[in-house]
């Protein structure tokens, strides 16, 4: 029998406003230790106003916020959690060990130097100065603060901005580790791959309201578009006439066909080009389906 999973973190009937804006309007959530949680949504959907409720930075105006079972603003609460923030101003004469060092002090248990440089992959910058690095090094030095007190819970806002390839699978790489440990996080990122390769549980919210709730799978199950790619001379105009064609273009001398029936339309471009080659077929991302769901959305509204 499957043991429930705890809930360490939760809004309920959460409501915030600023004057006549309604950032949140009774939103529920709850986070659950060791599960990675995408919070997704157009900008003013009030991701960081969510966000901010569980870190104890601002006050619900109804509703009731719990962090593991306290106030956000109690302290003890407080000390179990890592966060990493969109933009931080950051003493630039410190070092990055003394950084390290000075945030470590605020934790009972923290990892140690070596353990925390080796997980955010700043073993080289210990002794840079903050102001001297790069933003994207900048980040990753931001990163290690946040997950050097040994969190339960850690809050990622956008943590690979300004970062290249090779240094954003690194921390991806970290951030799976962490989860492994049993450490919740809660992500948010305009990078829907990101989101799409790392959550188990994906939130869409949008006007201070849960649009969706579930996981990557069932997200993507929602959008019933897939996209053929394949390399063929016929022509595209032609193919986005076919019956349950959504479009036909032709990019980089290749065929992409986005259609809500994949294999008749597969079986047709076979018997109309038997030289057709290269044949692909992609099922929508989580990049189709967050736009779909907020594009449902914004419809809805309009009529209403």
């Amino acid at each position: 029998m499957e043991q429930p999973v705890a809930t360490i973190a939760s809004l309920a009937g959460a409501v915030k406003r600023y004057g006549a804006l309604t950032a949140l309007d009774g939103l529920d959530l709850m986070l659950h230790r060791g599960e990675l949680l995408a919070l997704l949504g157009p900008n003013g959907a009030g991701k960081s106003t969510a966000i901010n409720l569980l870190l104890g930075l601002v006050r619900a105006d109804a509703g009731r916020v719990s962090l593991f079972g306290k106030d956000p603003q109690d302290i003890d609460a407080r000390r179990r959690i890592g966060v990493m923030l969109q933009s931080a101003v950051l003493p630039g004469t410190l070092s990055v060990a003394e950084l390290l060092r000075l945030t470590m002090s605020y934790y009972p248990a923290p990892r140690t130097l070596p353990e925390t440089a080796e997980m955010a992959g700043i073993g080289d910058l210990l002794a840079r100065r903050y102001a001297g690095l790069s933003g994207g090094q900048q980040r990753r030095v931001q990163f290690a603060m946040a997950l050097c007190g040994r969190p339960e819970l850690l809050f990622l806002d956008e943590p690979t901005v300004g970062m290249d390839i090779d240094a954003r699978r690194k921390l991806w790489a970290a951030i799976r580790q962490i989860v492994a440990e049993g450490c919740a996080v809660v992500l948010t990122t305009h990078y829907l791959e990101e989101a799409e390769a790392l959550a188990q549980r994906v939130v869409v919210l949008a006007k201070g309201r849960v649009l969706s709730d579930g996981s990557v799978h069932a997200l993507r199950s929602r959008v019933a578009q897939s996209r053929i790619r394949c390399v063929s001379d016929l022509d595209a105009a032609a193919i986005a006439a076919w019956p349950r064609v959504t479009s036909a273009i032709r990019e980089e001398g290749r065929l992409e066909v986005c259609t809500e029936a994949a294999e008749a339309v597969v079986r047709r471009l076979l018997d109309a080009d038997p030289a057709l080659s290269e044949l692909e077929v992609l099922r929508a991302g989580l990049a189709e389906a967050f736009t779909e769901i907020t594009r449902e959305e914004s419809s809805q509204t309009e009529a209403a």
